[in-house]
């Protein structure tokens, strides 16, 4: 578990403010600027990159990547720097609520990889490097992005204990099972054998 020694109420206003930054639907934003239409009527509905890519705008989906991980990573690198490790943490497990439940589209969000990807990296950048090969590694062998998201997600608090970052395993597990949680409808069909795979245009 980290060592909370920043006031409860500076952490608070680092928690809103993570919030606010992961909430920005980047997906949304970047299908707007390409005039691809409403992302959410489109593909799976869901608004972050892999259903961006689904519109053929590889520009448009590579962008939505890397706004979506780089808010995290910014809001964790900068409560770090300003306050410390334990502000760093409360800022990337709100990042990620921000973007799974964003006030702006009713708290109807993403799926949350990329923002959770993004965060670790800013948490620790080895830890954050192994979640992304084991997604790499996964997506290569089975095809499957939820599957990749889920298996990644699932070891990245074992990653956390064997490179020496004890101190994530809490926050990890916790962002797993949000994770776990926003892709039950994935389980489902990965289960029933019918999950669509990377490149397809169905849902995922």
């Amino acid at each position: 578990m980290p060592v909370f020694e920043t006031a409860s109420l500076i952490l608070i206003i680092v928690a809103l403010a993570a919030y606010l930054l992961g909430s920005v639907p980047f997906g949304l934003v970047w299908s707007k600027v390409f005039g691809l239409g409403d992302l959410r009527k489109i593909g799976s509905g869901n608004i972050g990159a892999t259903n961006v890519l689904r519109t053929g705008n590889k520009p448009a989906a590579f962008l939505t990547l890397v706004c979506d991980s780089g808010k995290a990573a910014a809001a964790v690198l900068t409560a770090r720097a300003m306050i410390g490790n334990d502000a760093g943490q409360v800022a990337g497990l709100f990042a990620v609520l921000g973007h799974l439940y964003p006030v702006w589209l009713k708290f109807k969000g993403g799926k949350g990889v990329a923002t959770f990807l993004g965060g670790l990296l800013g948490l620790s950048f080895p830890v954050g490097i192994a979640a992304c090969g084991i997604w790499l590694v996964t997506a290569l062998i089975s095809r499957i992005s939820s599957l990749s998201a889920l298996v990644s997600a699932a070891l990245a608090p074992l990653a956390a204990y064997l490179l020496g970052y004890p101190q994530l395993i809490a926050l990890l597990v916790i962002l797993a099972a949000l994770i776990w949680f926003k892709h039950s409808t994935n389980i489902s069909r990965i289960l029933a054998g019918t999950e669509s795979r990377i490149g397809s245009k169905k849902k995922d």
